[in-house]
């Protein structure tokens, strides 16, 4: 049985930590879990935001409200003027290959008595 992290010198945690990573390598069974962290998103340049809020058929107030962001925000993606964030970009990719839950989204939201940012 091995030692708790917080009982072992610096030392012992390294040397544990390249044996297990020595064994996982060797495809040895261990009682690690492992996950793989998704790559980042891929950038998007102002045609292909434009390309994706005209392919859902959206105008820029109702895009931005689908994405939860200001107008302003889309329309200096759209220009060029600024470049979306990495969580927005994740974002756009997510709107980008699955519309359909863009749509679903935005039909939630049009039952209630205000339209979302004020946009009608």
């Amino acid at each position: 049985m091995r030692k708790k992290a917080s009982d072992m010198s610096i030392f012992e945690m390294v040397k544990t930590g390249l044996e297990d990573s020595i064994a996982y390598s060797r495809g040895e069974k261990m009682s690690l879990v492992t996950a793989r962290v998704p790559a980042p998103p891929p950038p998007m340049d102002a045609k292909r935001v434009i390309q994706i809020r005209k392919r859902l058929n959206m105008s820029q107030g109702l895009f931005a409200a689908a994405l939860n962001v200001s107008p302003k925000t889309v329309q200096g993606w759209e220009q060029g003027l600024r470049k979306p964030s990495n969580a927005s970009l994740r974002l756009l990719q997510f709107v980008e290959r699955h519309p359909q839950a863009v749509y679903a989204m935005v039909s939630e939201g049009s039952h209630s008595h205000a339209s979302p940012r004020g946009q009608t």
